[in-house]
């Protein structure tokens, strides 16, 4: 089956990747992260024991770990000095963690001191880091997507320095900063905060001052974001992909099902709903270096779909 059209054709290829069968997984195993490491290997990162799966290049499972994390949301990949690491985080016990592909805990962020939390919860979502193969300075900013909102910054060591929450810019304040990214297609870097609750991304330099603010007008609900030859590919919960082009416009949507959100117990459909060709509530997308894509979605049981690209 093929989606899409033009530069934008896919091959849809359902169920790429099996999630194993536990009761963990049947009773939640909602996969929320992906990430492609250099060798070509998918990683997936959802609410079940073992919490991280990773497959090969043809989807076989060949290593898990991770008994831990029953909030695992959102999963970031860097390199640093050639090798390869993980951030990920459980917003259910409000971890911020870096690991090494094989599952070792290397560094562990601790919530900012600051008053809001005397009142609300600290629930981090995603994380984005500043990387110095890009010319970053190595800092480290976690969104509170499912807390109070705010974005976190920290610089490599761990050492927390200040935070952000939207009423700095001229957008206003942020409402579910749900997944961010740094982005290092331009000379500067720039922070993207899906700013999913108010449909719309804002944009940050380095230092934390704002920049800009777009997809008011066209984006429903953004998770995250992730570019590959100068194109943004944006899941959107409410059942698409968004893709936009190096100045944030939009280009096109992808396996746009927003129907389907419409139907009572969205996004939690019963398999018989869930259909091939459609998506039902993308999360967080990986591509590779061909330019396939790999979206997992919000669903109980998982689904990690692969678009090999035409």
């Amino acid at each position: 089956m093929r989606i899409g059209a033009g530069a934008h054709t896919y091959k849809w290829i359902d169920d790429w990747a099996k999630i194993p069968d536990t009761p963990s997984g049947r009773e939640n195993g909602r996969t929320h992260g992906v990430v492609v490491t250099q060798s070509g290997n998918v990683i997936v990162y959802h609410q079940a024991n073992p919490a991280v799966l990773i497959y090969d290049a043809k989807g076989k499972l060949f290593n898990t770990w991770g008994d831990r994390f029953p909030g695992a949301h959102g999963m970031t990949l860097v390199v640093e000095n050639g090798k390869e690491f993980l951030w990920i985080t459980n917003e259910r016990s409000a971890e911020v963690v870096k690991t090494s592909l094989e599952g070792e805990t290397l560094l562990n962020l601790q919530q900012p001191d600051l008053p809001a939390y005397s009142k609300g919860k600290y629930s981090p979502t995603w994380v984005a880091v500043c990387e110095e193969r890009y010319g970053g300075n190595g800092d480290v900013w976690v969104a509170d997507g499912y807390g109070m909102s705010y974005v976190h910054r920290f610089d490599k060591t761990g050492n927390y320095l200040a935070s952000i929450n939207g009423s700095e810019g001229k957008a206003g304040p942020f409402n579910c900063p749900h997944g961010i990214w740094m982005d290092a297609r331009s000379s500067e870097p720039q922070l993207y905060i899906a700013d999913r609750g108010n449909k719309r991304f804002q944009v940050y330099d380095p230092e934390g001052k704002f920049k800009r603010s777009f997809g008011s007008d066209f984006l429903t609900s953004p998770c995250m974001c992730i570019a590959f030859q100068g194109e943004l590919f944006v899941p959107e919960l409410t059942a698409k992909l968004t893709v936009l082009d190096a100045n944030d416009r939009l280009i096109c949507r992808i396996g746009n099902n927003e129907a389907v959100c419409n139907i009572e117990g969205w996004p939690n459909h019963p398999k018989t709903l869930i259909k091939p060709g459609k998506f039902n509530s993308p999360h967080s997308i990986a591509i590779d270096a061909s330019g396939n894509l790999y979206v997992v979605e919000w669903i109980i049981g998982g689904r990690v779909t692969k678009l090999e690209k035409c």
